[in-house]
């Protein structure tokens, strides 16, 4: 699986990282208002009106994806961390993540994240059927606080950050001014297991200056934006590396 090279992965990784840049934290729900540990891991917006690839705004968006690349781009030999295969394996998902060194990661996300509290340390064992990988995936579920609070306290704001920080794929339906209306699955909570469920109609906002798209067509999907066009390859990725985690997600406890 290669990335798109006529993309720069800089253009790549901002299209991935913008979405929830563009929204408003208060609106967002707050599963636990208490948990001050909750609200430092949660995606956080860029500085406005910065270059969300700027140094200075680093800090405040997205943080968490630094190491994740750097760990990538080392596996994949890159000058950059932004080589567009490196950027793609970490949203999407492509055949460099199966490079990775299950000892070298579990190392790499102790010592990155140690001080997160509510992360779930145990996706990292060993002796999983299925072993954790540097996807998003893995950082929503096992590293965000929101699996453990939705654990905790079934919250239903929990389920929808879980839903909308993941990166989904979905069906274009019908594309209207600067919107689309896509099929996608939705995440579901059975009490102890996360699942993706039936496919249901959501709306989401085109990316100025995108690509045109077309009904029929399979994008991916970061909070209510459309990120990008999927190609087939790109789709079955996303698809089983998502599946993967869940499945470390939902091992018995």
């Amino acid at each position: 699986m290669t990335a798109n090279t006529t993309d720069s992965g800089e253009a790549m990784f901002a299209r991935y990282a913008y979405p929830p840049g563009q929204r408003d934290l208060g609106e967002r729900p707050d599963p636990s208002a208490s948990s001050q540990s909750a609200a430092d891991t949660a995606e956080r917006p860029p500085v406005p009106g910065s270059d969300p690839l700027d140094a200075r705004s680093r800090p405040l968006m997205f943080d968490g994806a630094w190491p994740y690349l750097e760990h990538l781009a080392r596996m994949a030999g890159a000058a950059s961390m932004m080589d567009p295969y490196v950027v793609e394996a970490y949203w999407v998902g492509n055949d460099l993540l199966e490079a990775t060194d299950p000892t070298d990661f579990a190392e790499l996300v102790m010592r990155s994240f140690a001080g997160h509290s509510g992360a779930d340390w145990g996706a990292l064992a060993g002796e999983h059927t299925a072993r954790p990988v540097p996807h998003h995936s893995f950082h929503v579920f096992a590293i965000y606080p929101w699996v453990n609070i939705l654990r905790l306290t079934g919250a239903a704001g929990a389920l929808e950050l879980l839903d909308r920080c993941r990166i989904r794929w979905g069906r274009v339906e019908s594309i209207g001014n600067g919107t689309v209306v896509v099929q996608c699955q939705p995440l579901t909570w059975t009490g102890s297991v996360l699942r993706l469920g039936a496919s249901r109609p959501e709306g989401a906002k085109l990316a100025t200056g995108g690509q045109p798209l077309h009904p029929g067509q399979w994008v991916s999907l970061h909070w209510d934006w459309v990120c990008d066009l999927l190609s087939a390859t790109q789709l079955t990725a996303l698809s089983d590396f998502t599946v993967r985690q869940l499945a470390i997600t939902n091992r018995p406890r």
